[in-house]
């Protein structure tokens, strides 16, 4: 529940809203910022850098919030696991044993995932801590510093993430910069559905124009190999529903229990490009994700179980939404022939990825 509103800004018919949202055990403030455009509103708030909600118009003028979250601040500090909307990092997705080496010296990060791996940055990753907000034209800037050492990454690195609306897209700008060399990639974590959080995203369109993927092991992990998406599942160049191909006889389609790989984005890294189109045939809502990154994560909440966690408590099953994470590739830094993950002192970093909504006739 939103407590109490401080302050409004305007800009380009973009108002900003800023209010609190509730206080983490340690006594920090967390706050809400709600964008409002025209046929779109954001909610974005400092606890993860997250986003909370983005309600958008179907075919027929109704809004409805695409994508999945909860009503309060408790929702998300006990839940552990789903990343709801989060700016991750240091290192977004997946690090081989926790471990790298850089400049000579190999760095541990805690092993989250199973046991086995570290995951979107360690135990205490970016979206379990409260960043500072700050309202700018059209959206808000969120700040963070991680100190030397956090996680076990070297380096103080200062991260900058700006949400803003233009007209009815949501664009996320980052730039990052350090004091030692280190590695870092960071992402969001949205989960879409874009019927407005009903049901599965089985039956929505797919296109990613990539023609190569990451192959994965068994512990979710990329081989190396850039494999072609020719004669596979994986094969997104043409609009494909999510849920034709998902349960075939395809060994990488059992490790990960659905979709949850990296696809390897046409362009130059650092150039704007299409990393995905999606299409819901009953509400004709229509998402283009746009990226300077070289890769896209695209995930089919395949860990969703119908837990009653979410907005209004509904629960979200197995497959209710999915992620289309723009990145560099998981495990870059063990991977030579990657797109390096390095950033040095001396220089910053900027990415974009924006999120543009339309709708489409029967």
């Amino acid at each position: 529940m939103l407590l109490s509103m401080t302050t409004v800004i305007a800009t380009a018919q973009v108002s900003v809203t800023k209010a609190a949202f509730g206080t983490t055990p340690d006594g920090k403030t967390v706050d809400i910022y709600t964008l409002k455009g025209d046929g779109i509103e954001a909610r974005i708030m400092t606890y993860g850098a997250r986003v909370v909600s983005i309600s958008t118009p179907d075919r027929d003028g109704k809004m409805a919030d695409v994508v999945l979250g909860y009503n309060g601040l408790d929702g998300y500090l006990d839940d552990s696991s789903t990343y709801f909307g989060a700016i991750v990092g240091r290192y977004g997705n997946r690090i081989a044993h926790g471990s790298f080496r850089l400049a000579g010296k190999t760095y541990q990060i805690p092993k989250n995932d199973h046991g086995i791996n570290a995951l979107h940055g360690g135990t205490v990753g970016f979206d379990k801590l409260v960043w500072d907000g700050k309202e700018i034209p059209g959206g808000v800037e969120m700040t963070l510093v991680s100190k030397d050492g956090d996680q076990g990454f070297p380096g103080t690195l200062t991260a900058h993430v700006r949400y803003t609306l233009h007209h009815s897209a949501l664009r996320i700008d980052y730039s990052m910069s350090t004091d030692k060399p280190t590695v870092v990639n960071l992402t969001n974590h949205s989960y879409f559905n874009l019927d407005g959080d009903k049901g599965t995203i089985l039956d929505e369109e797919m296109m990613i124009p990539a023609d190569q993927y990451t192959p994965v092991d068994a512990g979710l992990i990329p081989t190396g190999v850039l494999a072609s998406v020719e004669g596979t599942p994986f094969d997104f160049r043409k609009p494909t529903v999510v849920g034709s191909r998902i349960h075939d006889d395809n060994e990488q389609l059992k490790l990960a229990g659905g979709y949850d790989f990296n696809w390897v984005l046409r362009g130059k890294t650092g150039e704007m490009k299409t990393a995905a189109r999606v299409y819901d045939p009953n509400s004709g809502r229509v998402l283009t994700v746009t990226t300077t990154e070289p890769g896209v994560q695209f995930y089919t909440g395949n860990f969703l179980n119908g837990t009653k966690y979410g907005k209004d408590q509904q629960g979200y099953e197995k497959n209710g939404a999915l992620c289309l994470e723009t990145q560099h590739f998981p495990d870059s830094p063990n991977h030579p022939n990657f797109p390096s993950t390095e950033l040095k002192p001396g220089i910053t970093r900027h990415s974009t990825t924006v999120f543009t909504f339309s709708t489409r006739a029967k």
